[in-house]
């Protein structure tokens, strides 16, 4: 009898680490047409306080043989470089996020080598719960199976946890810049309209003045 709970709350922690997991960013690995002049970027909205791990490596399809360079740079919301890389066909790039919005990636060739065209970026990006290392924490903490799935699904429900208080902080914001939009269009209406009538009263004024020194009325 015993086995089959053991068993049984096994299968339910799975389904609930799979259920959570399905609602938070997973790793994602994405390919970039690198042109030969110009930038490629791309970004993600990421909130304050998340572990962000990248990968990316260069691939040039015409000639295998021949891998071109490339720079990148990371860069924060408020502009802050988060990393600088220069002339290089492999790199890495791991930060914690300080501040909240969208973190830019861009990358671009080497100006000084041989025209190359058809070259390909392929990018692993990590936050959040996919960017920790559960093999060590397995082993730091002594914890293996159903534990370390246990902490795993703990970790997934307090990143949605922290998620859904950034998206209410969002809403709150973008509600706040829409009240403060509409009064602000409530008053220029009401100025535009004062401004009509004043302009209105101004026209009649100096046309019954016209009129009444020309003795037509």
């Amino acid at each position: 009898m015993a086995p089959r709970l053991i068993s049984r709350a096994a299968v339910a922690v799975l389904l609930l680490l799979s259920m959570a997991s399905s609602l938070l960013p997973a790793a994602r690995g994405i390919w970039l047409s690198i042109p030969s002049t110009g930038t490629k970027c791309v970004s993600e909205e990421i909130h304050s306080n998340v572990i962000v791990l990248a990968d990316y490596y260069v691939i040039n399809e015409d000639k295998p043989e021949h891998v071109p360079k490339v720079s990148s740079r990371v860069t924060s919301p408020y502009g802050n470089n988060l990393h600088h890389l220069e002339n290089v066909t492999h790199g890495q790039f791991a930060f914690t996020t300080s501040e909240a919005g969208n973190y830019l990636a861009c990358f671009w060739l080497d100006e000084h080598q041989e025209h190359v065209s058809n070259v390909s970026l392929g990018l692993e990006w990590k936050t959040g719960i996919a960017a920790k290392d559960w093999d060590s924490v397995a082993k730091k903490e002594k914890i293996e199976g159903v534990e370390l799935d246990l902490k795993r699904l703990e970790a997934s429900v307090e990143s949605i946890h922290q998620n859904l208080i950034y998206l209410k902080e969002r809403e709150a914001e973008m509600r706040e810049v829409s009240e403060q939009t509409n009064g602000k269009v409530a008053w220029f209406s009401i100025m535009a309209l004062s401004v009509c009538i004043a302009v209105a009263a101004f026209q009649l004024w100096y046309l019954k003045r016209y009129f009444l020194k020309k003795k037509l009325i």
